[in-house]
């Protein structure tokens, strides 16, 4: 879907770029069918994997039972075995009607994946990377969009220059950003044509936090919350099992050691499900570490969870990894923390009358300005992190990424000619 947006921006630039193709009619029906028939084919790759290592699978839900060994019971028949793992993943975090009256008019990111036809108008609430992805796309290819965010501005937990940037990127491309830290949607409601209105309202200090109405967005046919994430571990029957976090702080995630251990021997989860660090790969890394301590006689395998790249795939892409300024300025103080920045238009915007800009940090610390943390959005930023990323986990200093040799013209090149 982001690749059919991006698709929809060279469009806008073909143009300047010398093409005269005229109008261009997008089919949100043809990507959706073969998007699915893409995640279908995949589906069926997975499944015959499994059958070809002749692994058992079971179709049903597990529900574990109290007994002397982990135990798990899936159509009233028990399964026991030396090691049970949980890797159920997360899903979609929803509000109710009882929460916001008319909530569940709206939909998730799952929902998003279920939509027959590009929506005229479109609502995001949230501000984190979900938020900006499932925001952009609508916008790009065609959807008034607006994003309701109960900051001053998106991705909060990302390095202030990325999240100041990607903030007006999206202010640049056309969506409405409702952005107050008290924002919220107060009421949700469906008018006679089919079409939805949302209340927007916040709370007045000066009225003693009285709520006030601040706006109604009409006419949506696409309310979209983005609210964050969940474990998948409903009906598990866990909480006599093992330990999980608290529901009204961390929403229950279970809680595993470095090994991936629960709190009861011989249970272990990775993943979405244990709530640290959300991301497919690092499920996968977590498994295959698992299964070489188990079963590879590697008995101190485990993940490193310092230092993992993080691509948000926000118009122009945003790529991270290690710490953000504030983080390494807590760890290491100050005095001991020196940041190099830059920003410029890149060369494919020589030319054409829509423009982003591609902007970079890098945050260094100690004499040798080790470099613990590059952050860094615009053109191509998704495809250059890797390499970086390796650098900087084998401890590259700023001295090194000088003595690297520039390649020229590349946006990528900015990073070893900060000065």
């Amino acid at each position: 879907m982001w690749n059919a947006a991006v698709h929809a921006e060279y469009l806008h630039d073909h143009s300047d770029y010398g093409f005269d193709g005229g109008h261009v009619h997008f089919s949100w029906e043809t990507i959706k069918t073969k998007r699915d028939a893409y995640v279908s084919r995949l589906n069926h790759i997975y499944r015959n994997n499994l059958d070809k290592a002749k692994i058992e699978t079971i179709q049903g839900h597990a529900r574990f039972i109290d007994g002397p060994d982990p135990t798990v019971e899936v159509n009233g028949k028990k399964y026991t075995a030396p090691h049970i793992l949980i890797a159920t993943g997360g899903f979609p975090s929803v509000l109710s009607d009882n929460d916001v009256p008319g909530a569940s008019l709206g939909i998730t990111s799952d929902g998003f994946f279920e939509l027959e036809s590009l929506p005229k108008r479109s609502v995001i609430v949230g501000a984190g990377y979900i938020a900006v992805e499932m925001a952009g796309i609508l916008s790009t290819l065609g959807s008034k969009t607006s994003i309701i965010c109960r900051q001053t501005g998106v991705l909060r937990n990302f390095d202030t220059l990325i999240s100041s940037n990607c903030t007006k990127e999206l202010q640049n491309s056309g969506i409405e950003l409702w952005k107050n830290t008290q924002v919220k949607v107060k009421l949700v409601s469906k008018t006679g044509n089919g079409l939805l209105e949302v209340t927007l309202v916040t709370k007045d200090p000066e009225k003693k936090n009285e709520e006030e109405k601040i706006g109604t967005i009409q006419e949506v046919d696409c309310l979209l919350w983005a609210i964050g994430r969940e474990p998948n571990t409903a009906g598990l029957n866990l909480s006599q099992m093992v330990r999980i976090t608290p529901q009204t702080v961390y929403k229950g995630f279970i809680v595993v050691d470095e090994f991936q251990n629960t709190t009861r021997q011989g249970i272990y989860a990775v993943g979405d499900v244990c709530g640290k660090a959300l991301l497919t790969p690092v499920a996968i890394a977590a498994g295959r570490k698992l299964a070489h301590r188990l079963f590879d006689g590697k008995e101190d395998a485990k993940v490193d969870f310092s230092n993992i790249p993080t691509v948000v795939f926000s118009h122009p892409p945003i790529g991270t990894v290690g710490l953000t300024e504030e983080e390494a300025i807590k760890n290491r103080g100050k005095e001991n923390v020196k940041s190099y920045k830059t920003s410029f238009t890149p060369m494919y915007h020589a030319i054409t009358t829509r423009k982003t800009q591609c902007i970079m940090k890098l945050v260094c610390v100690g004499k040798e300005e080790k470099v613990v943390g590059l952050h860094m959005q615009g053109i191509g930023c998704d495809e250059m992190l890797q390499g970086f990323a390796v650098a900087i986990k084998m401890g590259a200093t700023k001295a090194d990424f000088d003595k690297t040799i520039a390649i020229h013209p590349t946006s990528s090149e900015e990073f070893v000619t900060m000065r």
